[in-house]
């Protein structure tokens, strides 16, 4: 006897783990290279290569730190609103690439980069993911229909 109501979904079963698809974990994986790059870029930029006043401009980093767990807890959210979030990096590398001198151009245009290609990573990671999660209910809805 069935004690789960007609409507409830079926539960997973222990026998058929989730695995990630290739592209998704290719797109995890870039993805978190490419943050921690920026991460690094803007550390090294703000404290050590080109600082500017006391390096309080280091804090700038401080929402691609708190994406990190996120990013490799597979947290689609978090996948989401990076890739929004990557442009204000992208923005300030435009404005700083015309408004420094020395160094200072060279790093804007490493931010800008990173940051297209950050962005990039996001987006091929949650269209592999809302692809994986459309064939796995396709698959359920093969299975229920058999």
């Amino acid at each position: 006897m069935n004690d789960a109501p007609a409507s409830a979904p079926p539960l997973p079963s222990a026998d058929a783990p989730r695995v990630p698809t290739p592209a998704v974990r290719h797109s995890r994986w870039l993805t978190l290279a490419l943050c921690v790059a920026l991460i690094a870029l803007g550390l090294l930029w703000e404290l050590v290569l080109a600082p500017t006043g006391r390096g309080t401009l280091a804090i700038k980093v401080l929402p691609l730190v708190l994406a990190l767990p996120g990013l490799w807890r597979l947290r689609l959210y978090t996948y989401r609103w990076l890739s929004l979030a990557v442009w204000l990096y992208a923005a300030e590398g435009g404005v700083r690439v015309l408004g420094e001198r020395g160094l200072g151009p060279a790093l804007a245009l490493a931010e800008i980069v990173l940051s297209v290609l950050l962005f990039g990573a996001c987006a091929w990671h949650v269209r592999a993911r809302l692809a994986a999660g459309r064939l796995l209910a396709a698959e359920k809805t093969a299975e229920t229909a058999a």
